[in-house]
């Protein structure tokens, strides 16, 4: 399978079992790739413009120049993340993308957010096997400091998840969520949109 091929393979969202050594050597090498982008972007200090070339790099598209990076940043395949217009993500994001991440135009995460689309399997003969899910981050999200997005979850626009909330299930839009597990809090009124 070439490179090009292996990437699609993981968009579509197929496991990949601990056993297939051709997938893993290809992961492997995605990973080096995201590794030697996202070491170069840690650490030295760059431009704006340039941590949008390199983001552009990692991802394999093109990143809008109104997006804004604190280093450091941290994935470990990051060709499935699409990332919209006057997106900023604060120091110490970390995020585990092969399962796509898809940020929508105006949203903010906070320092130390993590963002997983891979689970394991629970029986002992697919422990072994990555399962993938992707994560949907709506327009206009603040996620706040320390939060945790788990596989599948998709938030709405407009939604807060609180500093240090476990998000285990979608959030609706125009909500606010915090705690572990995430609980809904409250509604967004319109005057405050």
């Amino acid at each position: 399978m070439e490179m090009n091929e292996f990437i699609e393979f993981c968009k579509q969202g197929n496991p990949i079992a601990g056993e297939d050594t051709e997938l893993h050597t290809l992961l492997t090498r995605c990973s080096y790739d995201a590794q030697r982008i996202t070491m170069t972007l840690n650490n030295t200090y760059h431009s704006r413009e340039q941590i949008v070339d390199l983001f552009s790099e990692l991802t394999g598209t093109t990143v809008d120049p109104s997006f804004m990076c604190f280093p450091p940043f941290y994935t470990d395949f990051g060709k499935h993340i699409t990332i919209g217009k006057h997106v900023f993500l604060n120091t110490g994001c970390s995020f585990q993308d092969r399962g796509g991440i898809t940020i929508g135009d105006g949203t903010m995460i906070g320092m130390n957010v993590t963002i997983a689309t891979l689970n394991h399997g629970l029986p002992l003969a697919t422990r072994n096997t990555t399962f993938a899910a992707p994560v949907v981050i709506g327009e206009q999200v603040w996620i706040g400091s320390g939060a945790t997005i788990l596989p599948g979850v998709t938030i709405g626009d407009h939604s807060v998840v609180a500093a240090g909330a476990v998000v285990t299930k979608d959030v609706p839009p125009d909500s606010v969520v915090a705690g572990v597990p995430a609980k809904f809090m409250r509604s967004i009124d319109e005057e405050e949109l």
